[in-house]
């Protein structure tokens, strides 16, 4: 008990509700196997036939966020960090569990030096208006 008389009030916040350290939601894990293709940029896409997470009870509610998250437009794993407000390497690891259950999958933008180079593009364009 506190001083105050309440058992555990240093685990509650009145604003922010009860306080659930990172570590809670990885289960003490800080990295995943997946962990190497997770950077901030890459893309996080629910599995189009992926059933309602909500009923699978082995998923937390951030598991279930980041499902819901995707679900109708991807999400970089820096837009679900800030969405969810957790740390990225929390979400990395929450992200690697969904990708080892199918619930999502993770695709990389394309490296700058497979883009093709600014003055084709140009010549496209300019092809195009020339039509």
């Amino acid at each position: 008990m506190s001083a105050d008389g309440q058992a555990g009030s240093h685990w509650f916040d009145d604003e922010a509700g009860p306080v659930v350290r990172p570590y809670a939601m990885t289960r003490g894990r800080t990295s995943h196997a997946a962990q190497h293709r997770l950077d901030l940029i890459a893309v996080v896409v629910t599995e189009p036939d992926v059933d309602d997470p909500e009923t699978d009870h082995a998923l937390s509610p951030e598991h279930v966020s980041i499902v819901g998250l995707c679900r109708d437009t991807p999400q970089s794993v820096a837009e679900l960090a800030a969405g969810l407000d957790l740390p990225v390497g929390v979400v990395r690891v929450l992200i690697g569990d969904l990708v080892d259950e199918e619930y999502v999958h993770v695709t990389r933008p394309v490296p700058p030096a497979q883009l093709p180079d600014e003055s084709i593009l140009r010549d496209v364009i300019d092809g195009l208006r020339a039509l």
